[in-house]
């Protein structure tokens, strides 16, 4: 068995897809620079405003930093900070309280810097007393470097409600890209209640 099968993140691959060779931003600034729709694609990128900028985080190696992943209900947003391997423990010690039966979704902060990065993916799944109840897998899409935050937004989820859904779930977050590079992963718990708190 694969350490693919083993993970229970693991993305979906598509067959006869092959990521490509991966190439550096100067690379992919001079590569076919008289292709006018190539060099629009690029411009959607930002690669060409890339060269030469400075980083959002200098001190920090990673490409793609995750800032935080945010819980958006019509009553309430709850911002859950992963930027830090502190704020993630911190986190696994405090789970988030959600109201039963609301409409919500996540949104997903991030920055990338130095590199371009291709097909970001954002994989979740829910348990609930050791038994998978929910996976999410969601198409990011393809970032150059910038300063400022990327978001995404997905779509809509309800959560369980009634008196048997109410209690803790466990939840596993990977942030991934194209070449199965794992930006982020982290463990994290939600209270389902019958209101917030």
């Amino acid at each position: 068995m694969s350490s693919q099968e083993n993970d229970d993140l693991a993305p979906t691959c598509t067959a006869g897809f092959k990521v490509g060779e991966k190439k550096n931003i100067d690379e992919l600034a001079q590569l076919d620079a008289a292709d006018a729709s190539l060099n629009k694609w690029k411009e959607s990128l930002g690669l060409s405003h890339a060269q030469g900028k400075p980083h959002r985080f200098p001190d920090d190696p990673r490409t793609v930093v995750v800032q935080a992943l945010v819980f958006q209900s019509e009553d309430r947003a709850i911002r859950i900070d992963v930027s830090t391997p502190k704020a993630i423990k911190n986190l696994q010690k405090n789970p988030i309280t959600i109201k039963e039966g609301c409409e919500y979704t996540f949104k997903i902060e991030f920055v990338v810097q130095r590199e371009m990065v291709s097909g970001l993916k954002f994989l979740q799944q829910v348990k609930r007393k050791g038994i998978p109840v929910d996976k999410m897998e969601e198409m990011c899409g393809s970032y150059g470097p910038k300063y400022e935050s990327h978001e995404r937004t997905f779509p809509s989820s309800k959560a369980p409600s009634g008196l048997l859904a109410r209690g803790t779930y466990n939840v596993k977050s990977k942030f991934i890209d194209d070449d199965n590079t794992v930006y982020l992963e982290w463990m994290w718990s939600m209270d389902i209640k019958k209101d917030w708190e």
